[in-house]
């Protein structure tokens, strides 16, 4: 029996350490903060990586916390959302390693993590934000954002020089004049339907995610909460140019894995991989060129 809970402990700690380590690669490939902090922040993730000590020691983790919170304070109000619940997730790391089972209580912080920030997205989203609910937010983006404009052209059916009129049609006029003949914004139906797919289809999994997090660990949930999870970082970050979030997701999906989670937790480091691939590879530009 104590062999048994020996190979237990080693295993919940391979959890700990990958989560830890998805989270430190990601410090060194979207470096944050301040010129005076961002030094620190990229040597302390290094020494991580490199370092197991380093990697499972709390001041490691409460320093980077401190670090993250430190760019936060700097260049509010421009970081992104998912900086903050960075922070959050270096504090939590730092907290747990001091705890008497390190492994239970990261994953407990991953869980709550997860489930109140997809909560309070869908809060944000369906309930304070009548422009994303009304699919203007999508709409608006889709054709604004250089970044979407190849998905934008493979599943929108948007050529470049539609796009094109299309933004120069939402650039208002100054001093609040009006065009004698506006311009047209072409929306096609494949357009608006990748819209609203993306706003109804986020909003929905984001909820069953918020639930799934949230609710007890008991039966079929956790596995439900790991399916949903895997499938929302590999569907979401195909299209959204945040890969920073998505590996942030990952990295406390992997915190959640139990002991005999072998192939879930490499699952995970599958996905991981697959959001740096969309990040690194221009999937839409590859297709738009085999389809001329």
């Amino acid at each position: 029996m104590s062999g048994e809970t020996d190979v237990g402990h080693r295993v919940l700690g391979d959890s700990v350490s990958v989560a830890l380590r998805l989270t430190a690669i990601e410090l060194l490939l979207r470096p944050l903060g301040p010129w005076a902090a961002r030094p620190l922040a990229l040597g302390l993730a290094a020494l991580a990586l490199l370092f197991p000590r380093v990697l499972r020691s709390q001041a490691t983790w409460l320093a980077l916390a401190a670090l993250v919170a430190v760019s936060i304070v700097v260049e509010w109000p421009l970081p992104d959302n998912h900086i903050y619940l960075l922070a959050y997730w270096c504090l939590a790391a730092g907290l747990a390693l001091g705890a008497p089972d390190p492994g239970t209580t990261l994953a407990r912080s991953g869980r709550l993590l997860l489930g109140f920030a997809f909560a309070f997205a869908v809060l944000w989203k369906g309930v304070l934000s009548p422009d994303y609910v009304d699919g203007r937010f999508f709409r608006v983006t889709l054709l604004t954002d250089d970044r979407f404009a190849d998905t934008v052209a493979v599943v929108g059916g948007l050529d470049r020089e539609t796009l094109e009129a299309s933004r120069r049609a939402l650039v208002p006029l100054p001093g609040g004049a009006e065009a004698l003949e506006p311009p047209e914004v072409v929306e096609p139906p494949a357009f608006r339907r990748f819209a609203n797919a993306l706003t109804w289809g986020g909003l929905a999994v984001e909820a069953v995610l918020a639930l799934l997090c949230l609710a007890p660990s008991v039966g079929w949930v956790p596995r439900a909460r790991h399916a949903v999870l895997l499938a929302f970082c590999a569907l979401t970050y195909s299209v959204a140019p945040v890969a920073g979030f998505g590996w942030l997701l990952v990295a406390m999906g992997v915190s959640l894995c139990g002991p005999t989670d072998l192939w879930l937790r490499r699952s995970y480091v599958a996905i991981w991989l697959l959001v740096l691939l969309y990040s690194e590879v221009n999937w839409a530009g590859i297709v738009m060129d085999l389809l001329r």
